[in-house]
């Protein structure tokens, strides 16, 4: 019997636990919640992109009695955000790095007032040189970050690739180039903090990671473990930028709070939240490959930058997945990457959904279709031609032991796309009408879980208990934001223990009350952390069985009635479990070599284009996305995070352009920060193939970041078809389309004249 044939929950789309909540609008969210006695909080920022701090004037027209004032100096801890590594400051101290840094932190009790009074600080600085690009960063001439500029650098090589250029039938070069992107999240970033001498710090938020806000705290406010508290409240939507930076508003509130001696609530509106947090990170990615007669692949070098702004914040574990998800889903059999990750003067770039992948994958699944046009190859056949299989070893030498089906994939996506009759179609279609049409197709994979080592680094904890009340509830620190935490957790936890879903309820995101089941990020919840709840379940059910005489055969009543007999006996009925790596998983990270992650989620993604060669616009008309995740626990969900992510992708590619102006976000508002709205996001078709792996929790793989990675490249694959004219980098805007397909035609005219 199967996995599927098996489950009782898990596989069914039950209603989201936190659904009724936010559909009759009693969900509160940071910005709905008072404290008694709260003052409001605000951030005076740096206005230049680099330079020395000579001082700090408050005009004298201000109150400045009513006001609590924080500097560096207030910092009774580390001033250092704890990140992967310590180089940001909480507040900046002499020196700034880029526009938007914070330096001085204000609060009063009237929110009005302590947002005018951000205008009446005065900072007098010393220019320094800034640096911009990730070129000026390379060059040296001006360092502003360690000995070099160099954030971090990766080195992975597989087989000989210097002998492979000899024997090569075709060698195909090309640079492909990302911009920044925005997260958009509905709910802007917002805490509430309060300090007491006898209990330390206690914060409410808007965020990801309860663990990261903690640990960040500890040092900062130099504090032992017990005095420290973080507490996650409904969050509207978050896509990675809600991982980092949180920990740096909440220290911020909380120094105001621990200075003012009143609960302190930040939050930022949306002009803020857009020019000073973090964002994806850009990059430029350059494919040099060599290829035999037939269109195998021999060689593929790769040189890949981003651009990590200020600090290093996440940009050594965003360039390690993008290394590793640069070559594609191919088999090559001699593999050298070099990638650095370049500070400049800009706002720091951190975590975003796929993690350094979808650039990666938009440079190689671009170069695979400027390969196929350069040695006369369909791309569709280029691609199956060099798919990995079962037992092909990727770049890092990792064997694949759990079934690829990338052609199974690719025939669906063919088929249900109708890809090559439209093709054909269009092709005549276009000869005759300024509307241009192109399909394009993306293949690529996602690697679940944290890299390499991480997730043993992590060592997660996770389980459940049985309340008092007659509820199991699921205790993890992984948090709900929108993408199905909660209920995807509360099926698995179901299904193991055989009990009605109304039964399990999740406990609150709060480290004074769950265990460090590791961050939300990574496309981990459901593979790791519900792996975790599916043992931690089972165990519970023998506990009973050993100490309370539950029978084999249980109802609800049943298992509930053996709970309370086991707590009676015992003092509580917890089940915890530690993380194991599953076996045959090792990484080397001398070597950067081994598997790099437990299992990969697959995708073939198709787009059909519109280019209108008369108003240089570009439109998706139609999206096509097969994947294979592993078990699909909720289908609604999955298929949401599916088209969620799709969407995203499409703004990507065509609509979001982060303009920088000195170091600035010049176009830090709704108005003109373009995003695609439901006009823009066409009809999206999603189907799903289900290998479960046996080492996630009940099958599943990741599923959130994977649609992400492929909209953009199929999207631009779509419009070479369409146009026949290669375009190399994100955003594409109607200006780059007309640089492109009008400006040439006007300058041969021109000449003629």
């Amino acid at each position: 019997m199967s996995t599927k044939e098996k489950t009782r929950i898990v596989g069914s789309p039950v209603p989201r636990k936190e659904g009724a909540d936010k559909l009759t609008g009693s969900a509160l969210y940071v910005d709905d919640m008072e404290r008694e006695g709260m003052w409001f909080g605000a951030t005076v920022r740096s206005t230049i992109p680099r330079g020395l701090i000579l001082s700090i004037g408050f005009d004298r027209r201000i109150e400045w009695s009513e006001f609590t004032v924080v500097t560096a100096g207030d910092i009774p801890g580390q001033n250092h955000v704890q990140l992967i590594h310590s180089d940001q400051p909480c507040l900046a101290d002499g020196k700034v790095n880029h526009c938007d840094e914070p330096i001085v932190l204000l609060a009063h009790p009237d929110k009005n007032k302590v947002r005018e009074a951000v205008a009446a600080v005065q900072i007098e600085y010393e220019t320094l040189p800034p640096i911009f690009t990730i070129e000026e960063s390379e060059r040296g001439d001006v360092v502003v970050w360690g000995a070099d500029n160099l954030l971090k650098s990766f080195l992975l090589e597989k087989g000989d690739v210097d002998s492979a250029w000899a024997d090569a039938a075709h060698i195909v070069e090309g640079e492909y180039r990302t911009g920044a992107q925005e997260h958009l999240y509905i709910e802007n970033n917002g805490v509430i903090a309060e300090y007491r001498a006898e209990g330390g710090v206690t914060v409410w938020g808007s965020l990801q990671c309860p663990y990261y806000v903690h640990k960040s705290l500890l040092s900062i406010f130099d504090l032992p473990e017990d005095k420290v508290r973080v507490i996650q409240t409904e969050t509207g939507g978050a896509f990675g930028g809600k991982e980092d930076y949180p920990s740096t508003l909440a220290a911020h509130a909380a120094l105001l709070a621990m200075k003012s001696g009143h609960p302190v609530k930040m939050v930022y509106d949306r002009m803020e939240d857009l020019a000073a947090t973090t964002k994806r990170h850009p990059s430029r990615i350059r494919h040099r490959t060599a290829l035999d007669k037939d269109g195998k692949l021999l060689a593929m070098e790769i040189d890949l930058a981003t651009d990590g702004g200020a600090y290093s914040t996440l940009s050594s574990t965003v360039l390690s997945r993008a290394t590793l998800h640069s070559p594609g889903p191919y088999f090559c059999p001699n593999v050298r990457i070099n990638s650095h990750a370049w500070a400049t003067n800009t706002v720091p770039y951190g975590a975003f959904r796929g993690f350094g992948a979808p650039q990666a994958i938009f440079a190689v699944e671009r170069h695979m279709d400027e390969i196929a046009a350069a040695i006369g190859m369909d791309p569709v056949e280029l691609r199956r031609r060099n798919f990995l299989h079962d037992g092909d070893t990727t770049a890092t030498e990792q064997v694949m032991r759990e079934p690829v089906i990338l052609e199974k994939l690719l025939d669906r996506a063919l088929t249900e796309s109708g890809y090559r009759a439209k093709r054909a179609r269009f092709a005549k279609e276009n000869l005759r009408s300024s509307i241009k049409r192109g399909m394009g197709i993306a293949a690529f994979y996602h690697g679940s879980g944290f890299t390499g080592s991480g997730e043993r680094y992590l060592n997660s904890l996770a389980g459940v208990d049985v309340t008092p009340e007659g509820q199991v509830r699921v205790l993890v620190s992984s948090t709900e934001f929108g993408q199905g935490t909660n209920t995807v957790l509360t099926q698995i936890a179901a299904e193991a223990m055989g009990i009605d879903y109304d039964n399990v309820v999740m406990a609150p995101a709060d480290t004074g009350i769950v265990p460090n089941s590791g961050p939300t990020v990574a496309s981990r919840t459901a593979m790791v952390v519900g792996r975790l709840i599916e043992r931690a379940c089972l165990q519970l059910v023998d506990m009973l069985r050993e100490h309370a005489g539950l029978d084999e055969h249980y109802s609800d009543a049943d298992f509930f009635a053996a709970s309370e007999r086991y707590r009676a006996a015992k003092g509580e009925a917890v089940s915890l479990c530690r993380y194991e790596a599953p076996p045959g998983v090792f990484w080397d990270d001398q070597k950067y070599r081994g598997e790099a992650y437990p299992a990969y989620a697959w995708s073939i993604q198709v787009a059909q284009v519109a280019v209108d060669t008369v108003t240089y616009s570009a439109e998706v008309e139609e999206f096509w996305a097969v994947q294979e995740v592993g078990r699909v626990i909720n289908p609604v969900l999955a298929g949401g995070q599916v088209e969620g992510g799709i969407a995203q992708g499409i703004g990507y590619a065509l609509y979001e352009k982060v303009l920088l102006q000195n170091g600035h976000m010049a176009n830090n508002q709704m108005t003109n920060y373009i995003m695609p709205t439901a006009e823009d996001v066409p009809p999206i078709h999603v189907y799903f193939e289900e290998i479960p792996f046996s080492h996630g929790g009940y099958g599943a793989k990741g599923v959130g970041e994977l649609p992400h990675d492929g909209p953009a490249p199929a999207i631009l694959n779509a419009i070479r078809d369409a146009t026949g004219v290669s375009f190399a980098s994100i955003p594409l805007l109607p200006e780059d389309l007309y640089l492109k397909l009008a400006a040439p035609q006007a300058v041969a005219e021109a000449a003629v004249v």
